[in-house]
């Protein structure tokens, strides 16, 4: 994958980070994320550090839809 196909899916995770908290009005915390300082809009940062970044964003979305994913749903129908 090219620099700038990866800083493309970068910015496309960011939104759905985005939109998810919104959706589901809560934060997702990404610790390690955020320690590396690198954002979609980043572009001087190097190709690696744009992939560590992605991985860090995509398991840190993963990691939560799997506990919301673990909460009970109700039997009742709509």
């Amino acid at each position: 994958m090219k620099k700038q196909e990866l800083i493309h899916l970068h910015g496309l995770l960011a939104q759905v980070r985005d939109h998810y908290q919104q959706q589901m009005e809560t934060n997702i915390e990404h610790e390690t994320y955020d320690e590396l300082g690198v954002r979609p809009t980043s572009i001087h940062k190097s190709k690696t550090e744009h992939k560590r970044a992605v991985f860090a964003l995509a398991n840190g979305i993963t990691s939560e839809l799997e506990i919301v994913d673990e909460q009970p749903v109700s039997a009742a129908a709509d």
